[in-house]
């Protein structure tokens, strides 16, 4: 109870001083700035404040026990290089695997939670997550409640447990190498290709010429190794047979389903996991903190601007959908 005092007591503290300094800063610049500027410029410093004094209490007086971390859209080393990416705030492979380091570091959490929601993505980063999660002191638990697919299955394999929803999308195991075929659009340009290269193999896969036999062959094995060591890693972490995996094909499977395979565990919600943790670490209380990456003020700043930006837009929309519509006709 002291302790919960103390973290509230640090955190209202930390935004009141936020607030005022914004305050100091904004509202009382010269008269061409105008005051709804300074007030917004004033909330957004008191919001990022009370985040920064939020994690310092936090750190101070820890109140959880089980940590979390998500695995949101698709897998790759650094989140700036999705080419898709699913919010400019979901970490990559890099600050995941800090996540479960730092988690694993503090003697206070004893069990571990991977929230998976991805379609999957690029191999030794999946793998380089698992591997983490495999390191990680205590009980590790995978659930998705909507997708968990190949790179994110891949992660999977390496908990203890996976849990899913009846609804959610399991599976995908398999990989897949693909190239665009552009020779014959460069003929219609009047573009050319010409190779320098050493060694054969060197452009195997350039789009701008056909490709032969050989390369074929030759990509073919390289895309073969990488299922095969897919094949092996999900063998080994559920404890099924290898001629099993293949057998499922790369295809997907609803959550009930694939509890009857025994691609996953548990069916059900969080609110189970909960109730199974705490019997099985004999806690009182199950507090589950979610890991972010460590960024500094400046990033905290932008999330805490796009995130008012966020909720002003969705006023707008809100007033503009209450009794007014409109409409193309």
């Amino acid at each position: 109870m002291a302790r919960t005092l103390l973290r509230i007591i640090i955190t209202v503290l930390g935004g009141a001083v936020a607030a005022v300094i914004g305050a100091a800063l904004f509202v009382g610049l010269p008269a061409d700035m105008t005051e709804l500027v300074g007030i917004l410029l004033t909330v957004l410093v008191a919001i990022a404040g009370v985040r920064m004094a939020y994690s310092v209490s936090d750190s101070l007086f820890p109140s959880y026990n089980v940590a979390e971390v998500a695995v949101n859209g698709p897998i790759s080393r650094d989140s700036n290089s999705r080419p898709l990416p699913s919010s400019p705030m979901d970490p990559g492979a890099d600050e995941i695997v800090e996540q479960i380091e730092r988690a694993d570091a503090e003697e206070h959490v004893d069990a571990l939670l991977v929230k998976l929601n991805t379609p999957g993505g690029e191999v030794v980063p999946s793998d380089d997550i698992r591997r983490a999660i495999e390191d990680f002191d205590g009980p590790s638990i995978a659930y998705t409640t909507d997708l968990c697919a190949s790179g994110g299955y891949w992660i999977a394999s390496g908990c203890d447990e996976l849990w899913a929803r009846k609804g959610s999308i399991v599976g995908s195991i398999g990989v897949i190498g693909s190239r665009y075929n552009i020779a014959d659009l460069a003929d219609r340009l009047g573009v050319s290709y010409e190779r320098f290269v050493a060694g054969d193999f060197k452009d195997a896969g350039s789009p701008f010429r056909e490709m032969s036999d050989e390369e074929r062959d030759y990509l073919q094995q390289r895309v073969d190794e990488f299922y095969d060591q897919f094949i092996e890693r999900v063998a080994e972490g559920r404890d099924l047979e290898e001629s099993f995996v293949r057998d499922t094909e790369a295809k997907v499977y609803l959550g009930e389903e694939a509890h009857k395979l025994d691609l996953v565990d548990h069916i059900g919600t969080t609110d189970d996991i909960r109730e199974q943790l705490q019997t099985q670490l004999d806690a009182d209380e199950i507090v589950i903190e979610q890991f972010e990456p460590e960024r500094g003020f400046v990033f905290q700043l932008q999330q805490s601007t796009a995130k008012v930006a966020y909720a002003f837009g969705a006023g707008v929309a809100n007033v503009l959908s209450d009794g007014t519509r409109f409409r193309f006709r």
